[in-house]
């Protein structure tokens, strides 16, 4: 029970990490101020906004530190880059020192490429704890990188509405106090074991809970995060309200346990103690369902067996004893095919898949153009004489790319829904 609820600890906490690393999407915040302080071009700007972005071409490297370093160490190097990288940008913004186009260009470099560590760092911690509902924590905590931007505007107007260099300050610091916060979870990471079907289906059901929720902090960043007419004292609040919303996902894991304790604690000891007729002892009772279960679940293997062993080039990989079953269910491993979700690939066999460079022209053609937009909200507000209304743009591409993230979710519920069904 430790281990499972603990782990939900770790969902909130990579929650947290992703809703407060998606830096790059306020670059519009303090961009045009960035252009007058270093006296650039658009065209040199629009290459700074590139360079930010393009930290993710060398995201591979989190892979690799991650073959040689703790987790922890990872998240706190990705937490460094980004402090240097915006730290030294924002030291340049506010004219304490002077820097060179070029290392102003690396810097951004730099920060881009802490996202995508911090992104890596979030993905290893879904796969270990969630192994069953991989689909839907991936989903649902990417999607939080879309209200950064949102989350920091409100930050930044509970402390200076009128100073842009302070973005670059936050993106900075923030990062590395929530790398600090997450750290006690991500130390204490249980080892797991296989879940039962009804504890997967349960799990399911917690992940609903948590997109809804999810849902009402987007709207109510939506809302509140939009508007231009509080002051400071009403951001603050606001700002408030904002935490609380991230931090409320912790309750809900809580209740579901709670609400599982009390049926098998509470309502089982009624139902068994309730009448003056105890012939078993409630420890041979559990006994005897344990070892009811493991002879329904050998069984079941067995029935299955046939129907893993087909002629359609499917190949199993099965362990002789229980105690060395390395999982809930068989790995099935097909030739060129995409046997299960979560089949690891090697790099090779990566690029020769169409499916990824489907993936590949898809983001490229989509997101991509969708970031050249978001980069340069600035501009288009100063040239539209809307200069004061950029942080209100900002929040609202925040906003509906915080909802666009979060509906990529919808095809695995409906997937573990049918799976559900079928299971009966």
């Amino acid at each position: 029970m430790a281990g499972q609820s603990r782990k939900w600890m770790i969902l909130v906490a990579t929650i947290w990490i992703q809703a407060f690393t998606g830096t790059n999407f306020d670059f519009s915040a303090y961009s045009s101020v960035l252009k007058s302080v270093l006296g650039i071009s658009q065209v040199q700007l629009n290459y700074l906004a590139v360079a930010s972005d393009m930290g993710k071409v060398f995201g591979w490297s989190s892979g690799l530190a991650l073959m040689y370093l703790p987790l922890s160490v990872v998240l706190f190097i990705s937490a460094f880059m980004g402090f240097i990288g915006y730290g030294l940008q924002w030291l340049v913004i506010t004219q304490l020192i002077t820097l060179p186009y070029f290392l102003v260009f690396l810097l951004c470099l730099m920060a881009g490429c802490s996202i995508c560590w911090f992104n890596t760092v979030c993905f290893v911690l879904c796969i270990r704890n969630f192994p069953s509902n991989q689909p839907l924590a991936i989903s649902l905590t990417v999607s939080f990188n879309g209200v950064s931007a949102a989350l920091y505007t409100l930050a930044a107007k509970a402390i200076n509405p009128s100073s842009s260099p302070l973005y670059l300050i936050l993106n900075a610091i923030i990062p590395l106090i929530t790398s600090f916060a997450a750290l006690i979870p991500i130390v204490r990471q249980p080892s797991l074991d296989p879940l039962p079907p009804e504890a997967v289906r349960r799990d399911s059901v917690i992940f609903l809970l948590l997109n809804v929720l999810a849902v009402l902090t987007g709207v109510y960043l939506l809302l509140f995060g939009s508007t231009t007419t509080h002051d400071a004292s009403s951001a603050r609040l606001l700002f408030g309200g904002a935490i609380v919303l991230l931090i409320f996902p912790l309750c809900i894991p809580g209740i579901a346990y709670a609400r599982d304790w009390f049926k098998r604690t509470i309502h089982s000891s009624f139902r068994l103690d309730g009448s003056g007729f105890i012939l078993v002892d409630v420890d041979d009772l559990e006994l005897h369902k344990e070892l009811l279960t493991r002879e329904a679940s050998n069984h079941e293997n067995g029935l299955l067996d046939p129907l893993l062993c087909s002629d359609n080039g499917l190949v199993r990989s099965k362990n002789s004893s229980l105690g060395q079953s390395e999982g809930c269910c068989e790995t099935v491993i097909g030739k060129d095919q995409l046997a299960m979700l979560g089949q690891e690939h090697s790099a090779k066999d990566l690029v020769r898949r169409l499916d990824f460079w489907l993936y590949y022209v898809a983001y490229f053609c989509g997101g991509t153009i969708g970031l050249v937009f978001s980069n340069n909200l600035g501009q288009i507000a100063q040239s539209l004489g809307q200069s004061s209304n950029t942080t209100t743009l900002v929040t609202l591409y925040s906003s509906f790319s915080f909802f666009g993230r979060l509906l990529s979710a919808v095809p695995d519920y409906i997937r573990s829904y049918t799976l559900q069904e079928q299971d009966g």
